[in-house]
C-alpha cells in the first residue's frame, strides 16, 4: 500500500512538472539543455520512471521559472 501511494505521488509530480513545462512553452529538449542533462532525464522524471531528489527538484523549478514554494504548493494541491 505504501509503495503504491509513493508511486502515485511520483506520477503526480511528474505530471505537474510536465504541465508547468508546457505552460512555459518549453520542450523536453529545451529543459534538458538548461539542466545540462539528456532529454531522457526529463522524459523519465515526467513519466514517474525516475526519482528526483530535492536539489534536483529545486533546480528544475528554477529552469521552469517557477518558485520552489509555488511548485510545492501546486504539488500538494494536485494530491487533494
Amino acid at each position: 500500500m505504501k509503495n503504491r501511494a509513493l508511486s502515485a505521488q511520483r506520477a503526480a509530480l511528474g505530471q505537474l512538472l510536465k504541465t508547468i513545462r508546457e505552460e512555459q512553452g518549453l520542450l523536453q529538449r529545451e529543459v534538458a539543455q538548461r539542466l545540462n542533462a539528456p532529454q531522457s532525464f526529463v522524459s523519465k522524471y515526467e513519466s514517474g520512471e525516475r526519482r528526483i531528489d530535492l536539489p534536483e527538484l529545486r533546480q528544475i523549478a528554477q529552469v521552469l521559472d517557477v518558485s520552489f514554494e509555488t511548485l510545492l504548493r501546486r504539488f500538494e494541491d494536485s494530491l487533494q
